[in-house]
């Protein structure tokens, strides 16, 4: 591989992780979130139901920190606590879907929109290659991650 071609690569790698960044923190603010919360949420609404020690263990949080996140969130009617059927001790923190889209689909209607126009424009083949390239991207964080967790 071209060793300038790599450089170029990887800068506009972190360039594009940048500006995500920025966009989300922007939408964020928007929706009266922060940042981080705004992505925490995107978890809850991934995996759905969940108790706070597995939101704490996914993003890595305390559990202090998790239980004023739903606080935050629950205060917003963005999800709301219930107890599990099979045990009352276990709390399990439930997003609302229908709220949470009503906040969102709005900011990011736009984007979308521009994004479906540029997926569009590549073949199918380029669809496949940017495709294996973000899977095995996504694995080789998830696994970095597992590390420096450790």
């Amino acid at each position: 591989m071209d060793n300038e071609l790599l450089i170029q690569i990887r800068k506009l790698s972190q360039l594009h992780a940048y500006t995500s960044i920025q966009m989300h923190e922007a939408v964020a603010r928007k929706a009266g979130l922060s940042g981080t919360d705004h992505k925490y949420l995107g978890f809850l609404m991934q995996k759905g139901q969940m108790t706070a020690g597995e939101l704490s263990a996914l993003t890595g949080l305390t559990t202090g920190a998790v239980t004023g996140l739903i606080d935050r969130f629950e205060k917003k009617k963005l999800v709301k606590r219930q107890f599990a059927k099979d045990d009352r001790r276990k709390v399990l923190i439930e997003p609302n879907t229908k709220n949470i889209m009503a906040l969102f689909e709005p900011l990011y209607k736009e984007y979308r929109s521009h994004s479906e126009q540029l997926i569009a424009s590549f073949s199918d083949k380029e669809l496949k290659i940017i495709e294996a390239y973000f899977l095995k991207s996504i694995e080789i964080m998830t696994e970095e991650t597992g590390k420096l967790n450790q």
